[in-house]
């Protein structure tokens, strides 16, 4: 099943605010809001907190939140008062972390295959992934590609 479904199976199960995330290499953890694990069990993984964009060496481990979530509606009403964070914004992580000292959260380390469209390096990745599992784009993008190298 998709990452979704795999969040929403969970959430059918445990309830609360559920999260979603994957591995990533420590050297790249500064890059994205980091889970704050307390224990595991099986895929289902309970948070003590989380942090966005961790300086480098400092994250509570290399858990990244991957954009995919079910929360509570009280989040809005922390995000209407959530002070800017890193980068300037307001961060979706900042508001969770708030939310956290009432509510559960379980983050869950999904199956399947994501890329990071928050880079120029990873879009391309994606599309080019894309374009070659398709079967109307498939074969052109193989030859169009190894034209280029």
């Amino acid at each position: 099943p998709g990452a979704l479904k795999q969040l929403a199976d969970v959430y059918a199960e445990v309830g609360g605010n559920i999260i979603g995330v994957e591995q990533v290499p420590d050297s790249e953890t500064h890059k994205y809001g980091i889970v704050d694990p307390v224990d595991r069990d099986g895929g289902l993984i309970r948070m003590k907190g989380m942090v966005e964009k961790p300086a480098k060496g400092t994250a509570p481990s290399n858990l990244s939140i991957s954009g995919r979530y079910i929360l509570q509606p009280e989040i809005f009403d922390i995000l209407e008062t959530q002070e800017r964070g890193a980068g300037g914004e307001i961060q979706l992580t900042d508001g969770m972390a708030r939310l956290m000292a009432d509510q559960s959260f379980t983050a869950v380390e999904y199956a399947g295959v994501t890329h990071d469209c928050g880079d120029k390096i990873g879009l391309l990745r994606a599309n080019v992934a894309l374009a070659l599992k398709r079967a109307d784009l498939g074969e052109a993008a193989r030859k169009a590609i190894t034209a280029l190298l």
